[in-house]
């Protein structure tokens, strides 16, 4: 199942800011990452008098708008959705999903706090809080990192949600061509040669192996 990271606080915390940064690092690690924007006011994507804004108001309950390189669609719902059926109804494919906002949904949680904010910590241990993400220290029983420190911040995700996840790359080159793989084979040719390698003395715990076979 996909991992959720909710990244919560107040207003003017810097929540996108330090998703602007979170992305491109997990990007450079080689995770997919989808992200959802919880907004409580509403919103509306469509430009007044576009054709996807006018089949709207014409009553379709749902609009996808599709091209070569991208999609989007604006569907009707009965209320606000949780991050859980968010990600069971419309995102495929990631590695990552991570949430602004969402402080009240039951699922981990990075709080950005300022020390100019007025107020509190918004979470707790108790409402699924892993790590803080401040300019000032908190012992609150969770790592509290410089909101600087993204590449810290992202190995508190990676540790917890995606390593043991991640699926090892694989390539094959045959007369020094290379050969295309399908999923099922690149997974089944990786176990294969860990598996042996690992039972191999000194091989136990093999992070990149490099096998040549010549005549």
């Amino acid at each position: 199942m996909t991992p959720i990271v909710s990244i919560v606080g107040r207003s003017d915390s810097g929540k996108t800011t330090l998703m602007e940064k979170i992305i491109p690092e997990l990007g450079k690690r080689g995770y997919k990452v989808a992200t959802v924007k919880h907004d409580v006011h509403g919103f509306d994507i469509d430009k007044e008098g576009k054709d996807s804004w006018r089949h709207k108001q014409a009553g379709a309950h749902t609009t996808v708008i599709s091209s070569p390189k991208k999609m989007a669609m604006v569907r009707d719902v009965d209320g606000d959705l949780p991050l859980r059926e968010l990600r069971e109804r419309f995102i495929r494919d990631v590695d990552m999903i991570i949430s602004e906002g969402y402080k009240n949904d039951r699922h981990p949680k990075i709080e950005v706090y300022r020390k100019d904010a007025q107020g509190e910590l918004l979470c707790s241990k108790k409402d699924m809080l892993i790590a803080l993400a401040s300019d000032t220290d908190f012992d609150t029983g969770v790592p509290c990192m410089h909101i600087d420190d993204v590449e810290g911040i992202v190995d508190i995700i990676e540790d917890r949600f995606l390593k043991k996840q991640r699926k090892p790359s694989i390539s094959l080159r045959v007369n020094s061509k290379n050969v295309p793989l399908n999923p099922f084979i690149k997974d089944m040719m990786a176990r294969s040669i860990t598996g042996m390698v690992s039972a191999l003395k000194g091989c136990e715990d093999p992070k990149e192996v490099e096998v040549r076979i010549s005549p």
